[in-house]
């Protein structure tokens, strides 16, 4: 049995999206008596002292992805909903003076950094992302065959099941195992819930450390891997050649691009941030010491393909394999 232990690509995440909805709450309780900049734009509906206006509800359509050939009077009711039990909500805090207390105010800024912080990469990511030329798509596709030209899929058997504390013992004890039936009767032996079925793995979206286990493999090998919320063994049933067509090259060739140029502005950003703060009593000792370690805290090793019933891994989630 082999078990696969690497760490996957960093992403750098974005959840502007999520944050927004946060934030406006965040943002709209600032100050004692609710001061802020004047309301702009055309108003469709008053709580109490605040107005509504109809760039907040398209803005609320927006963080929606509601397209606008959907905007029904019964989608912006519900919203336009939403925006007012919001607002009602922030006066009352205010009233309660929750603003006040501590622990809100620093969610509240943290609310407003990240926003900002979000937006702004988003923009600079956007702007280099878009500046890709044919060029440099087609000089990554040439120098990596294995994602397009000797693109391969992997069928395989596995079973996948959460993640428990008996998880070294459990490896330890299927080493040796040769099949997936001798997996499944260890797994019903140790009282695990798992689920059994066919999965596929895309050698144009595996990391790089599984793809070289997979092509090293014996034809008795059974691979164990695991995520923060997924663990499988597998065993490898059959591998087909499917080369990417043009097209499909062209577009994942730019998406992986696009992912190293995200990766690498989320690293120099750390390092320039780094490198600009003064840091005060034993936190320049901590962060001199522990930064490295602590960049890597988060990361999870590779986790097997989608199967029926199992959880996708959260790293092959963020991956958008070619169709075909």
């Amino acid at each position: 049995m082999l078990r696969i232990s690497g760490l996957a690509d960093r992403r750098w995440r974005i959840a502007a999206t999520g944050l927004a909805l946060t934030a406006v709450v965040a943002l709209a309780g600032c100050g004692k008596k609710q001061e802020g900049p004047a309301v702009v734009g055309q108003v469709i509906a008053h709580v109490g002292p605040d107005d509504v206006t109809q760039q907040e509800l398209d803005n609320e359509f927006r963080l929606a992805g509601v397209p606008a050939d959907k905007r029904t009077d019964e989608a912006a009711k519900a919203l336009l909903t939403r925006i007012l039990e919001r607002k009602y909500l922030v006066q009352q805090a205010m009233a309660g003076k929750l603003d006040r207390e501590p622990t809100v105010h620093l969610d509240l800024l943290r609310s407003r950094e990240q926003i900002l912080a979000g937006a702004y990469v988003q923009r600079d990511l956007g702007a280099k992302v878009s500046a890709i030329s044919k060029n440099e798509i087609d000089t990554y596709i040439q120098s990596h065959p294995d994602q397009f030209d000797k693109r391969q899929i992997y069928n395989i058997e596995q079973v996948s099941f959460p993640p428990s504390n008996n998880m070294d013992a459990l490896a330890a004890a299927t080493k040796d195992f040769k099949t997936i039936d001798q997996v499944e009767d260890k797994l019903k032996e140790f009282g695990i819930k798992y689920s059994r079925g066919p999965g596929a793995l895309d050698s144009a979206t595996i990391p790089p450390q599984m793809l070289k286990a997979l092509q090293g493999r014996k034809p008795d090998d059974v691979f164990f891997i695991r995520s923060r919320n997924n663990a499988s063994f597998f065993k490898v049933t059959t591998v087909e050649d499917k080369p990417l067509t043009a097209d499909e090259a062209q577009q994942l060739g730019k998406r992986e691009l696009a992912s190293n140029l995200a990766r690498k502005a989320s690293e120099d950003t750390s390092k320039a941030a780094v490198a600009e703060t003064k840091f005060e009593g034993d936190y320049g000792r901590i962060m001199t010491t522990a930064a490295a370690p602590a960049a890597a805290a988060g990361e999870a090793v590779p986790a097997a393909a989608e199967a029926p019933n199992a959880e996708k891994p959260a790293e092959e989630q963020q991956k958008d394999a070619p169709k075909n």
